[in-house]
């Protein structure tokens, strides 16, 4: 049984890897919370896999960081809001039709722009340094 679990978790983890990659390009797919579940699904299940994510140089610092508590980098928060917007304004301007469907789109990236910009900003420490 306990092969049957850990095999389901890197499966799980596996597909939440990749929907969190996609978040990088599609603004909808949460990106980070993916990421998240991912490394919690491979802690769980290999530690190889779990340590090939972590040390990964394209996300594993965003999971070290934002599970140290750190924060995300302000980089980051401006380049995720942007493009959620860009992507939804114009969905909703030039791709539905429906009024309805329009403001429901509004609010969910009203909901994410919220979301991302309440996490805690990660700054670096050239900027700790000087602001100190």
């Amino acid at each position: 049984m306990k092969a049957i679990k850990k095999v389901f978790l890197i499966i799980i983890g596996s597909i939440s890897l990749g929907f969190g990659v996609l978040g990088i390009f599609l603004p909808l797919l949460p990106t980070t919370p993916l990421l998240l579940l991912s490394a919690a699904c491979y802690i769980r299940s290999s530690e190889k896999l779990y340590n090939w994510l972590i040390t990964n140089k394209y996300f594993g610092s965003y999971i070290l960081n934002y599970r140290q508590g750190k924060g995300i980098p302000l980089k980051a928060k401006i380049m995720g809001v942007t493009l959620l917007w860009f992507s939804m304004l114009y969905t909703i301007i030039f791709v539905i039709p429906l009024i309805i469907v329009k403001l429901l789109l509004f609010l969910i990236a009203s909901y994410f722009t919220w979301f991302i910009l309440k996490q805690k900003t990660l700054r670096n420490t050239i900027q700790m340094r000087e602001g100190s």
